[in-house]
C-alpha cells in the first residue's frame, strides 16, 4: 500500500512539471510623420530640449530636467557624470557642438510617442552624429539617445 503511495506521488509530481513560457518581445512599429503635419509646439519643445543637452558639452553648465519636461526616469537617468562622460568623447572627436537639424519625425502607433531624428552639427566635419529626442503623450522627454548618424531609420 505505502508502495502504491510512493509511486502515485512520483507520478504526480511528474505529470506536474511546469513548461517553459516563451515570451514574444513586441515590436514597436512607427510610421513617418511629414514633418509639416508635426505640430510646431512639439517641434519647438524637441528641438529646445535636445540642443539644451547636447549644449552642456560647450558650456559645462548642466541644467537638470524638471518633471513638467521629462518623465521621472529620465531625469534619474540623466545626471551630470554621465552628461560629463558623453561631453568629453565628444568634444575629443567632433569638436564644439553647434546645432541640430530636424530630419525626420516618427510616430509610434502604441503608445502615441513621437521620435524626432536630429542631425548633430559639429565643428569637425568627421561628427556623424544622431539624437533621438522621444516626446510621449504628455509632451514630456520619455527617451533621449545619441547614436552614429544612418540615412536609414531603424528603431534600436
Amino acid at each position: 500500500m505505502k508502495n502504491k503511495i510512493l509511486i502515485l506521488s512520483l507520478l504526480l509530481l511528474i505529470g506536474c512539471k511546469s513548461k517553459p513560457v516563451h515570451v514574444k518581445p513586441v515590436a514597436i512599429e512607427y510610421t513617418k510623420v511629414p514633418l509639416s503635419e508635426v505640430d510646431q509646439e512639439q517641434k519647438k519643445k524637441a528641438y529646445n530640449l535636445g540642443k539644451r543637452v547636447l549644449m552642456i558639452c560647450n558650456t559645462s553648465k548642466f541644467i537638470p530636467f524638471k518633471e513638467t519636461e521629462a518623465t521621472p526616469s529620465v531625469i534619474k537617468n540623466t545626471t551630470l557624470e554621465k552628461h560629463s562622460k558623453v561631453c568629453l568623447k565628444f568634444r575629443a572627436r567632433y569638436g564644439s557642438f553647434i546645432d541640430i537639424k530636424l530630419m525626420e519625425v516618427y510616430k509610434d502607433a502604441i503608445g502615441n510617442e513621437t521620435l524626432f531624428r536630429y542631425k548633430a552639427l559639429f565643428e569637425h566635419s568627421n561628427a556623424n552624429k544622431e539624437l533621438r529626442v522621444t516626446l510621449n503623450q504628455e509632451n514630456k522627454v520619455s527617451s533621449l539617445k545619441t547614436m552614429g548618424w544612418e540615412n536609414l531609420f531603424k528603431y534600436k
